[in-house]
């Protein structure tokens, strides 16, 4: 049993979400209590009902989301938010959340987890957010998009897709776990043409076409299940308890 501001603290100083600016209503950090002890450490990727759920039920009593309870402008608490918070109160769920904290982190976060699963060097960082470079860019691996997309299809099995109208052999390549859909824009002032992401709009087909582009939207999902395993397993490893991953069948 362990005190649950240790391990929100460890959390908020290992994330460095304090100096990161997120979206106007991330609130990341702890975003609901328990009764203050902490046994066992969850992970999942969504603050959802069903997440909540699974969590209760395996003995998870603090659980570390990417996409936290809160993200649209304040609204009634009834329907379905009512019984997700319902859920994890009753449970005595804490929910922790770090969003843009675990997408760009240079260890731990999303893009930099994803490149090392790829066995690809990183080169340097791009597409600024308040302050922070949330992307990265890694150098491409000698097989070029050959080599990557059969790496890819082997990590994400149920969701890669591609797109491919650039160079066979680029340099570089680009990671924005989640929603691409900034990133296009920058890829060639940062003389790329290669860009892993999570998901892409469909106006992005003719863009990868006209612009010379190789595309790979692997799942939104997908690709950011890696951030929370790393900092959950960090936890239990520090305080000496369990942890667990709490996976949801999304293909999107």
């Amino acid at each position: 049993m362990v005190d649950l501001n240790s391990i929100t603290e460890f959390c908020d100083q290992r994330t460095r979400k304090n100096f990161i600016t997120d979206f106007e209503n991330a609130f990341n950090g702890l975003q609901l209590e328990n009764n203050g002890s902490v046994n066992k450490i969850g992970a999942a990727v969504d603050a959802g009902k069903l997440p909540f759920e699974q969590a209760i039920n395996e003995g998870v009593d603090f659980l570390i989301c990417h996409h936290g309870l809160f993200w649209n402008s304040i609204a009634p608490i009834r329907g379905h938010n009512y019984e997700k918070l319902k859920t994890a109160i009753h449970g005595n769920l804490a929910v922790y959340s770090a969003h843009l904290p675990l997408d760009c982190h240079p260890e731990i976060g999303n893009n930099a987890l994803l490149s090392k699963a790829l066995g690809l060097k990183t080169l340097g960082t791009f597409l600024e957010y308040k302050g922070t470079q949330i992307g990265l860019i890694s150098q491409a691996p000698d097989g070029g998009r050959d080599e990557l997309s059969i790496k890819l299809k082997k990590l994400f099995p149920k969701t890669y897709s591609q797109i491919l109208y650039g160079n066979p052999k680029p340099e570089k390549v680009a990671i924005l776990t989640g929603s691409g859909q900034s990133a296009i824009d920058e890829l060639l002032d940062n003389e790329v043409d290669t860009l892993i992401t999570g998901e892409l709009r469909q106006h992005h087909y003719n863009m990868a076409q006209e612009l010379k582009l190789n595309l790979f939207p692997c799942g939104h999902y997908a690709t950011e299940v890696f951030g929370v395993q790393s900092l959950a397993k960090e936890v239990a490893d520090t305080f000496k308890i369990e942890w667990t991953f709490l996976e949801q069948d999304c293909l999107i």
